[in-house]
This record gives C-alpha cells, sequence and structure tokens, in this order.
C-alpha cells in the first residue's frame, strides 16, 4: 500500500505555496507563473529520483533540496531555501489524512489482513507521519525508498515487500494513487494493483490498473473474505 496521496495527501499546497514565493522573489516576478515554476520544479525532482539507486541513491529529502536549489537558479530567485525546505519537509511529517483512510484501516485491521506499506519517502519521515496520526504499529511492515535504496516505480521496493509477507506477486494487492509509480510498478512484477483514482482521471489505455476506486472504502466489497 501506497502512504502519500493514498492514505494521506500530498504535498501539493505546500509546493504550490513555494512555487508562488520562488515567483515572488525572482526578478520580474510577472514574467513568470508559479505553474510553470512547478512544472520546472517536477522534472527536475524526477530526473533525480531516475538516477537515485543503488550506490547512487539520494534521499527524498537531498533530492528536494537539490532539485529546488536549481529551481531558485533557473529562475534567478531570491526565496530563502532553507524555509522553503523547512516548511515541505514540515508537512511530510505532518500530512493531512483522506477521510476514508482511517475507516479503511480499521477494516484491514479487523479482517486480519497483513498490510505492507511501500512509500517513497525517508523513513523517519514516514514514521513521523504515523505517529501524528497514532498509526503507529497499524501496519504488519514497512518499505521506504531509503530502505530499498530505490524508487518506484522500479522494482525494489515491491520486492522488498513481498519477500517480508512471504507472498507471491499474485498473491497480494497494491494499493496506490499514482499510475506512474503504483499502477506501473505493481504491473511490471505480476502483482494485481487497485488505482484509487480520487480526481477521477481519465484512465489511459497503456497503465491499466487490476481494479480502480474514487476512496479506499471502494476496496471493502473487494477485500471482504468471501472474495479473497
Amino acid at each position: 500500500m501506497d502512504f502519500y496521496g493514498t492514505l494521506v495527501h500530498e504535498d501539493d499546497a505546500v509546493v504550490a505555496s513555494i512555487c508562488e514565493e520562488v515567483r515572488l522573489r525572482a526578478p520580474d516576478p510577472a514574467a513568470v507563473t508559479a505553474a510553470e515554476i512547478s512544472r520546472y520544479w517536477w522534472s527536475e525532482y524526477l530526473a533525480l529520483m531516475g538516477r537515485a539507486h543503488g550506490r547512487g541513491f539520494l534521499t527524498q529529502r537531498a533530492i528536494g533540496r537539490t532539485s529546488l536549489a536549481a529551481v531558485l537558479r533557473r529562475f534567478r530567485s531570491g526565496a530563502d531555501l532553507e524555509a522553503l525546505l523547512a516548511a515541505q519537509f514540515a508537512y511530510w511529517g505532518r500530512p493531512e489524512v483522506h477521510p476514508d483512510a482511517l475507516p479503511f484501516l480499521a477494516y484491514l485491521a479487523e479482517a486480519g489482513l497483513p498490510t505492507c506499506v511501500v512509500s517513497n519517502i525517508d523513513r523517519a519521515d514516514l514514521e513521523a507521519a504515523m505517529a501524528h496520526h497514532g498509526l503507529a504499529g497499524r501496519f504488519t511492515h514497512l518499505v521506504t525508498s531509503e530502505d530499498a535504496r530505490s524508487y518506484k516505480p522500479r522494482p525494489e521496493m515491491f520486492g522488498n515487500a513481498l519477500g517480508l509477507l512471504g507472498l507471491a506477486p499474485g498473491d497480494v494487492l497494491h494499493i496506490g494513487d499514482s499510475l506512474a509509480n503504483d499502477v506501473a510498478g505493481a504491473t511490471a512484477l505480476g502483482i494485481p494493483v487497485a488505482w484509487i483514482n480520487r480526481r477521477r482521471r481519465t484512465q489511459p489505455s497503456v497503465l491499466v490498473p487490476t481494479h480502480e476506486a474514487t476512496a479506499l472504502t471502494g476496496l471493502l466489497a473487494l477485500l471482504a473474505p468471501a472474495s479473497c
């Protein structure tokens, strides 16, 4: 199961605020939009994540720092790098939980279903977020990018999760909100995947999840004992 975006909200609002601050501190704020800054930042972020595995692994915080520094240079912004990063890092440890997450996790616990979080985040931030929402100990296993020294959609994290659970790809269900990371990564290993499509996005023909729901609670019938 994915964590950010699936159980808790992504840092979209914080990112938008950071991009606006970068714009306002640029030489000519009217010449650039926060959306342009966001797109450039995301492209830098993705490039770093794509190269960060094995000996070349970088933590999520290191990627955040390096990519945002590149943004400030690109747009010649005088925004304070450390202050911007502090806001983002603080959110990672205290994200807003999706309202359907707690009932869903309660159902999994009551049903006795083993659960493993597979998240593109540093372990300390994941554990802080779980502690913030009282979720510590609610999962059978945790696998972070930091543990596997790689990021989804690469196979290492999914492989680690299968090893910890002692199960084959066809015996588990991965749940996530990202087509590129969760659906693509799990499908490549033959793992059935449930796509949480909260924004009701159009499903691309090249990435077809096994199941789709607009909320986690939409998967309860699928996970009921009679369906297992």
